[in-house]
C-alpha cells in the first residue's frame, strides 16, 4: 500500500528531521515551527478524524511529541458533567504515540497501533484542553514502543497514562 499523497507536507519536515540524529544535544533544529506546521498539515489531510477533533502538534523533540485536543462540547461524553469521552482521549494519545515514532525513526513509513493500554486516572476537567505527550523510548527493525501522559498542563497530575507499540511496515 503505497503512503497517501498527503504526505508530501510530512516530507517537507523529513529533511529536517534525518538532521536531528547527528545533532549532539537532542534538540531540535531551528525551524521546529515549520516542522509542526507540515506535522500539522498532514494529520489533518491524512487523517479527517484527527481534523474533526481539532488535534493539533504543539511541541516536538528528537523522539517526542505533545498535541493537544481542544474541548469542544462535541466531544463530552456525558452532558451531565461536560467531561471529554475517552475516545476523543484515546484518539489524542494514540496520535502522539504515532508522531512520536515518526520524530524516533527520522523518516517516512507505514505504522500502525499493535497495542495501546491506557490508564484513565481521573476524569479530564470539563472546559479545560488536554495535552498529551509521548516518548518513543525504543525503536527496532519493525517495532516502536511508546508511554504518553494527557494531563491539563501539569504532567504531574495526569489524566490519563498509556503505554503502547507500533509496528513498521516497510515497502
Amino acid at each position: 500500500m503505497p503512503l497517501p499523497d498527503t504526505g508530501v507536507h510530512f516530507a517537507r519536515c523529513l529533511k529536517l528531521l534525518s538532521t536531528l540524529h547527528m545533532a549532539s544535544d537532542d534538540t531540535l533544529p531551528d525551524d521546529r515551527r515549520k516542522m509542526m506546521e507540515s506535522i500539522n498539515r498532514f494529520l489533518q489531510d491524512s487523517v479527517p478524524h484527527n481534523h474533526e477533533l481539532g488535534l493539533s502538534v504543539v511541541d516536538l523533540g528528537v523522539a517526542e511529541a505533545t498535541m493537544r485536543l481542544p474541548y469542544a462540547e462535541k466531544l463530552v461524553g456525558n452532558p451531565e458533567t461536560g467531561v471529554l469521552h475517552g475516545g476523543a482521549v484515546t484518539t489524542l494519545i494514540d496520535a502522539a504515540c504515532g508522531i512520536s515514532v515518526f520524530m524516533k525513526m527520522a523518516r517516512m513509513a507505514r505504522i500502525a497501533t499493535l497495542d495501546l493500554r491506557i490508564d484513565y486516572l481521573h476524569p479530564a476537567m470539563p472546559g479545560k484542553d488536554l495535552l498529551a505527550r509521548a516518548e518513543c523510548y525504543k525503536l527496532t527493525r519493525a517495532v516502536a514502543f511508546v508511554r504518553a501522559l494527557a494531563h491539563h498542563g501539569d504532567p504531574a497530575n495526569p489524566v490519563a497514562s498509556a503505554q503502547g507499540t507500533f509496528i513498521i511496515v516497510e515497502d
